[in-house]
């Protein structure tokens, strides 16, 4: 099986000027996370020498230093060294799902030409972190071909309804806040059509900077015009959920400083409030820890698959469920902040799940 990856390439060019000039963002963000040019060299698999000379054309096409080094602490970035790597990580996670959709069609289009045959199974699921972990097991699967696409918690239901896919992705949230979930998702399951695949649970809460300055504990908090929010995009099921959770508590989302500020990805929230262009987000704590970032817990989710019960038997769908049993998927799953494994690979009716509230 061919896999293919696109990445984005940072080019800038001035104005009045046709030549541009490639940065490595991912260079300068291991000199700020490690201190060391060496560690960055290394990992770009280059010598000490050409990673000053990168840096010092770098800074002179800006006319304004990225890195300074100082004696004995090592080297560190300039504000505006900083303020490119923030950019670049910002847009790479806002970028992230779709390049992988674009690198996903392109690798089915290529797939279904060669001899081995087509694909074998479609999902389609919003992006988070426990999906991505799936589908890299997935991949070193021998004769099982997964068409993985990113989209939000109710399109994928819609293409469940539509034969858009195989299995469809859907979190809904433990508690109180489970039946105003379920509500808007009832029309398009039939319990004696469908059935729940279990994967994991995730907590989601207020992501805020180190420290939590503003003392940001509860949504209540959020009303505060000082603290500026960054919210996700209408469409996903994280600010459906944010939606209900408002309305739990009786607040007016227009009134928050920031409501409409949106960001496509949990990673892409984070970054923005790990650049400091704002204050606090709404989203999983994994995105949280991976910039380094403090997390309020205001509720679990528990995140599974829907499928047509027809296809269960399908001897693809047999090996899928033992990846996702197997102590692989486990292990990997332990390693995601705010991340476990619940009756993965179980198949459920849509009555047993929907009724839980725990």
């Amino acid at each position: 099986m061919i896999q293919v990856e696109i990445e984005p390439v940072w080019r800038f060019k001035q104005r009045d000027d046709k030549r541009s000039l490639r940065i490595m963002l991912d260079f300068l963000a291991e000199i700020r996370a490690t201190g060391k040019i060496t560690a960055a060299a290394d990992r770009a698999e280059v010598s000490y020498r050409h990673a000053w000379n990168l840096i010092e054309k770098w800074s002179e096409f800006f006319d304004m230093p990225l890195v300074v080094r100082k004696q004995g602490s090592g080297t560190s970035l300039t504000p505006f060294g900083d303020k490119l790597v923030w950019a670049g990580q910002r847009l790479e996670a806002r970028l992230r799902p779709f390049l992988q959709n674009l690198s996903q069609e392109l690798e089915t289009e290529i797939n279904q030409m060669l001899p081995h045959g087509p694909l074998v199974l479609r999902v389609h699921a919003s992006h988070g972190f426990a999906v991505p972990k799936l589908r890299e097991l997935l991949n070193r699967e021998a004769d099982i071909d997964v068409d993985f696409r990113y989209v939000t918690n109710q399109n994928s239901l819609v293409s469940l309804a539509h034969d858009g896919c195989d299995f469809a992705g859907m979190h809904l949230p433990q508690g109180e806040l489970r039946k105003r979930a379920i509500a808007a998702s009832k029309g398009w399951l039939t319990p004696s059509v469908h059935r729940v695949i279990g994967l994991v649970t995730r907590e989601v809460g207020l992501i805020v900077a180190r420290g939590n300055p503003h003392g940001v504990a509860t949504v209540e908090r959020l009303l505060d015009p000082q603290i500026r929010f960054v919210n996700r995009d209408p469409d996903s099921g994280t600010r459906q959920l944010f939606e209900h959770l408002l309305a739990q508590h009786r607040l007016d989302g227009p009134r928050i400083n920031g409501y409409e500020q949106v960001e496509h990805t949990h990673a892409a929230v984070a970054a923005y409030v790990a650049s400091g262009m704002a204050d606090v987000a709404f989203g999983v704590e994994a995105a949280a820890r991976q910039f380094d970032l403090d997390f309020v817990r205001l509720l679990t989710e528990d995140y599974f698959f829907v499928c047509r019960k027809d296809i269960l038997e399908m001897d693809a769908v047999k090996r899928i469920l033992k990846v996702m049993q197997g102590k692989e998927f486990h292990a990997a799953i332990s390693r995601v902040p705010g991340y476990r494994v619940k009756d993965p690979g179980i198949i459920r009716t849509i009555g047993e799940v929907f009724r839980k509230s725990d």
